[in-house]
């Protein structure tokens, strides 16, 4: 696998678990959606993930992402 690809993998990898880091245990939507900063935050890690899926599938469009 190309090392391009490698590291926009992890980045995505590291962007889900601070997701979960700020959601903490509870995981609560009521009180996710009052936390603005919560929100905003979740947010922009989703659209980290979207632009680095965005730059796999470009770099490889055959590429398949899975949960496994």
């Amino acid at each position: 696998m190309d090392i391009k690809i490698k590291t926009w993998l992890l980045d995505i990898q590291q962007r889900i678990d601070e997701i979960f880091l700020f959601l903490g245990e509870s995981r609560d939507f009521i009180v996710y959606k009052a936390d603005l900063k919560t929100k905003k935050a979740v947010e922009r890690n989703l659209e980290i993930i979207g632009e680095a899926v965005g730059r796999i599938l470009k770099e490889d469009k055959g590429f398949q992402l899975n949960n496994s």
